[in-house]
């Protein structure tokens, strides 16, 4: 754990390493094809897997947006919509739906609710036997968030929980200052959450319109992202610890440079309990301007060391901008929403192999039925098949000619 964010700022050491790059051997296949009816149109999130295998997600448009299943069959994928918002219960979420303690989905979204600041919502199957493969779940929706010096509008970042089933997550808006806001909805022991402000960004270089969610360490303190703020004005890390009697505050904290060492951190990190180490990604700058894989070493302060530069492109503005996942043999693997050999995006691994940090592209979206720009994380089955989504692409006579996103699978 860290003391004062003045000493998480002591070391801070910036490393490129050059990445060897090695051949593709993998399958691509499209599972479903959105088509902007009842099925939704264009993910900004990935899919969350259960253990038979089945994915879940959402989607951010059709009308205010859906929740989604793909039942994996003997005989193949099923899709089924879940859930259909209506803004009254919520709008547009960007979010992934997740797992909570007690086996059924949680999730937010961006807009909608009573006071059109978004929502935390949880989706439990129907009552009874269903006897269809599309009917609806029920909604509870746990919090409405008002805007103000409350929380407001959820964006990219997933849930988080605690062992005693506590949610924490963050907001782009809102807080004390309006940039932003971590938030806590505590669980009682009826059932029901009370949320609470925990930090709010904005006040001096701690950070501005986090994206992200939110990591635990293994001493339970919490790990986030912001895209903009800091005391060079494009992004931080930062660090909140719990104390008895004080509550939560802030304990550590980075400053992103631009440069080599990057700048826009849209995702959260992912921590590595083997080593105490983080692993990020920035959205731009590195050596190409087409963000960086950062490894992040919270050791007597913030060391920083970049791992890799992407290419980016020129048809949009940013790189990388969902979290890397990390197996149990320590290989990353992730999307980058432009980059590749059509500039379509990509689904890559990073590994570490004779003390080499090597990148493979697995696959290259071509902007054709397969898909473009992924804002997805990355899943695996139990078989090391990779799966997540596309926002666009797919049926291009769809979304305005720009296709409305498909879901795929990598086969290694």
């Amino acid at each position: 754990m860290l003391g004062s964010w003045k000493a998480a700022l002591a070391i801070v050491f910036v490393l490129t390493f050059v990445a060897g790059r090695s051949a593709r051997a993998q399958t691509y296949q499209v599972l479903h094809t959105f088509t902007a009816g009842a099925d939704g149109a264009q993910p900004q999130a990935g899919v969350t897997i259960d253990k038979a295998g089945n994915l879940y997600g959402t989607t951010a448009y059709y009308g205010a947006g859906t929740v989604y299943k793909l039942t994996n069959g003997r005989s193949g994928w099923t899709f089924s919509t879940l859930f259909s918002f209506n803004n009254a219960d919520g709008a547009h979420p960007v979010a992934r739906v997740v797992f909570g303690p007690n086996g059924s989905l949680y999730g937010t979204t961006g807009t909608g609710g009573a006071y059109n600041w978004g929502t935390v919502f949880n989706l439990q199957p129907p009552l009874g036997v269903c006897k269809s493969i599309s009917c609806p779940w029920r909604q509870t929706i746990l919090y409405n968030f008002k805007g103000g010096s409350d929380a407001a509008d959820p964006f990219y970042g997933d849930l988080t929980f605690d062992p005693m089933g506590n949610i924490y997550g963050t907001t782009f808006y809102g807080g004390d200052n309006g940039v932003g806001a971590v938030y806590e909805l505590a669980r009682h022991s009826d059932g029901s959450y009370v949320e609470s402000v925990i930090h709010s960004f904005g006040s001096g270089f701690d950070g501005a319109y986090p994206t992200a969610g939110l990591v635990f360490d293994a001493y339970s303190n919490l790990w986030g992202t912001t895209v903009n703020g800091g005391l060079n004005g494009v992004g931080t890390v930062f660090e909140l610890t719990y104390q008895q009697q004080v509550g939560w505050g802030e304990s550590g904290l980075f400053w992103f440079t631009g440069g080599l060492i990057g700048s826009y951190p849209f995702a959260s990190l992912v921590y590595d309990p083997s080593s105490d180490y983080f692993y990020g990604i920035t959205a731009k700058s590195g050596a190409y301007n087409g963000g960086t894989i950062f490894q992040l070493i919270p050791i007597e302060g913030i060391t920083v060391i970049t791992l890799q530069s992407f290419d980016g492109c020129t048809t949009i503005s940013y790189g990388p901008v969902r979290p890397l996942v990390m197996d149990a043999s320590g290989t990353i693997y992730g999307t980058n929403e432009c980059d590749g050999a059509y500039h379509y995006g990509t689904v890559f691994k990073f590994q570490l192999v004779g003390g080499v940090w090597t990148y493979t592209d697995l696959y290259d979206f071509t902007g054709g039925s397969d898909g473009a720009y992924p804002v997805s994380n990355v899943v695996f089955d139990t078989n090391g098949n990779l799966y997540g989504t596309a926002s666009q692409g797919g049926n291009l006579s769809d979304c305005g000619g720009s296709g409305c996103g498909v879901v795929w699978k990598v086969t290694p």
